[in-house]
């Protein structure tokens, strides 16, 4: 572990003055009680951190200095199965089709509802409609019970 000068500790003690994230404050005291003398197991204990929280934060300082105790983005697309430009490719084959008028079958897809729904609207699409009517209809049936359906009233 390397000391500080008195200069980087005045500059730490400066920073916990400034408006930051709770865990880059909890991490720039770590900092500052190694300074002051303080074992990593006291510090975890006085932090109420895990010793590993307190190693890898006095690492971080040793290595990159008061920038690289900022806390990591959270979020994007962690889990995604295609770029980008890979949807985009995939979207491009129903673009014609939905720039004439025409519906997109999300069946043709093949995957969840939920996803495609996802993946159209990351791209701009923004109408997702119901199909107008159920392909396997019978006009005369309908027809014949609205004529029927409603003499009892």
């Amino acid at each position: 572990m390397a000391k500080c000068s008195k200069a980087e500790v005045r500059r730490l003690r400066t920073a916990l003055r400034w408006k930051i994230p709770a865990a880059q404050r909890q991490r720039i005291q770590m900092v500052l009680l190694r300074e002051s003398g303080m074992a990593q197991p006291a510090i975890a204990a006085a932090m109420g951190v895990s010793l590993s929280t307190v190693n890898r934060a006095h690492m971080a300082y040793d290595h990159g200095g008061i920038k690289a105790l900022k806390p990591k983005p959270n979020g994007g697309r962690k889990h995604e199965n295609m770029t980008l430009a890979e949807e985009n490719a995939l979207l491009a084959r129903f673009a014609k089709a939905a720039g004439a008028g025409e519906m997109l079958n999300i069946h043709d897809l093949k995957t969840s509802d939920s996803t495609v729904y996802n993946l159209l609207h990351r791209h701009g699409w923004r109408k997702l409609m119901p199909r107008p009517f159920h392909p396997k209809r019978d006009l005369a049936a309908q027809n014949a019970f609205k004529k029927t359906a409603f003499l009892m009233l």
